[in-house]
């Protein structure tokens, strides 16, 4: 009887000691900039109801959801004759009642009308866990993936948006990846498609002008007659998408594309204001105002942020922007809020693609004492408890083996010194240390070696 090889479904990863210990390198930065500006962190279930998820990322985003089959009998209560390819939109709410959260934002959400008497307003929190989105998977895409999301809830100031910008320009200043941050304002694609008279085809429009990079000019203008815009309404809206311009150039613009849209004007002078906080301070990295940036999901009411590398083919590793009713659709009316997200994978892939890990992230061990045998073990032991006791990462081979395969344990694990102590450092007090990088060995006391491991 053949035995099955073991797989993994596609779009989802094992991850390696190596691997984790550098996307442990990726959270920690993230984090602790998180935390410098006052965020708190929660966890929301891996699951949540359909009717939480539903109707909120859009019409592509509702077919990404990985939807979760009813415990027991599912299809008890439905008539096996009434199954048809025809009515399985019908059936599957009946037989799926929950599904694999899309991201952090729309749990955020529900947290919040479900804790709201619990928490501080303006609530400011960071959520660093795994997503699910039934993609096609390639090079930079999977299914199962990590978001990185910070949030400030019950608060409609844009300095909130100003502070999103630093924390992103200071994360990835920290991970050496040199990136351009793009912004611009629902309000604002509100009032080019108010400007062409087709303010009911704001969602057609988005996310049509949102695949401009990807599948080119001719194509978006397809797809916008494909979604019902009118040839004039398109010929009216292809000056304001192909636009490349300075910043004012573009502000100049939009205040003359805006002459009969209150809502465009708006925008502009919420995008104005970000820009003018943004151009006093002293960024790592650049900015730009990109009226083509539209962000696909649907609950984005304000000010959008997206962030992408110059030194990767990888898309976006980063987006958000301000929600002004997305807590109303759970029955907590009037509360704003603004976020963005950073894709720890695609950041994990660029910075593995480019060699930015520090070499010190080879291994979690700092040092290997070799087992001479048992009263050299009992000998170590202290040692050994000493330097944990002191935060530093030490192991003791388990078995009285060849010394040669004890040293090939420390290579295979990027161990970066080995520590041998034998009956005449133990009779000296001294400790035999060898740097596995350099192969230079010499005889050194107890607290030169914590030194050295401390550096």
């Amino acid at each position: 009887m053949s035995v099955q090889k073991p797989s993994i479904p596609k779009g989802t990863r094992d991850f390696s000691p190596l691997e984790m210990v550098r996307r442990n390198y990726i959270f920690d930065k993230i984090r602790k900039t998180f935390q410098l500006f006052g965020f708190q962190p929660i966890e929301t279930p891996a699951m949540e109801n359909l009717s939480t998820l539903l109707g909120k990322y859009g019409e592509e985003g509702d077919k990404l959801l990985f939807r979760i089959l009813n415990s027991g009998d599912f299809l008890s209560e439905i008539k096996q004759s009434g199954i048809t390819t025809e009515n399985s939109k019908d059936i599957a709410p009946l037989i799926s009642e929950k599904g694999l959260r899309y991201d952090l934002t729309v749990p955020f959400a529900r947290f919040v009308v479900q804790h709201q008497n619990e928490i501080t307003f303006p609530f400011k929190r960071y959520q660093i866990q795994p997503v699910w989105r039934a993609d096609r998977p390639q090079k930079g895409r999977y299914r199962e993936f990590f978001q990185c999301d910070v949030d400030v809830i019950g608060s409609d100031s844009l300095y909130n948006e100003v502070e999103l910008v630093q924390i992103t320009d200071q994360i990835f200043a920290q991970l050496q990846i040199p990136v351009k941050i793009l912004i611009n304002n629902r309000k604002i694609l509100y009032g080019i498609a108010e400007s062409i008279d087709a303010a009911e085809k704001l969602s057609d429009i988005t996310m049509a002008i949102d695949k401009l990079e990807k599948i080119g000019l001719e194509k978006v203008k397809e797809e916008l007659q494909q979604r019902g815009l009118p040839d004039k309404a398109i010929d009216k809206i292809i000056p304001v998408i192909t636009l490349d311009s300075t910043i004012c150039d573009k502000i100049d613009f939009l205040n003359a594309y805006f002459i009969h849209s209150e809502t465009g004007r708006k925008g502009l002078e919420e995008i104005s204001y970000l820009i003018e906080y943004l151009k006093g301070l002293e960024l790592h990295n650049k900015f730009d105002f990109d009226i083509r940036l539209a962000r696909g999901l649907n609950y984005y009411t304000g000010t959008i942020i997206e962030v992408k590398p110059l030194e990767s083919s990888i898309g976006s590793v980063g987006g958000g922007g301000r929600y002004d009713d997305l807590t109303g659709i759970f029955g907590l009316p009037n509360v704003s809020g603004v976020g963005i997200s950073f894709g720890a994978d695609r950041i994990y892939d660029i910075m593995n693609e480019c060699g930015l890990f520090p070499e010190v992230l080879q291994s979690t061990t700092k040092i290997l004492f070799i087992n001479f045998g048992t009263e050299e073990e009992k000998y170590c032991i202290s040692l050994l408890s000493t330097l944990r006791a002191s935060a530093i990462p030490a192991e003791f081979y388990p078995e009285n083996a060849k010394l040669k395969k004890q040293m090939e344990y420390a290579n295979r694990k990027n161990i970066p010194f080995v520590a041998l102590v034998g009956k005449d450092e133990m009779e000296s007090g001294s400790i035999t240390l060898k740097d596995m990088k350099s192969g230079e060995q010499k005889a050194v006391s107890f607290e030169e070696l914590k030194n050295v491991l401390l550096l």
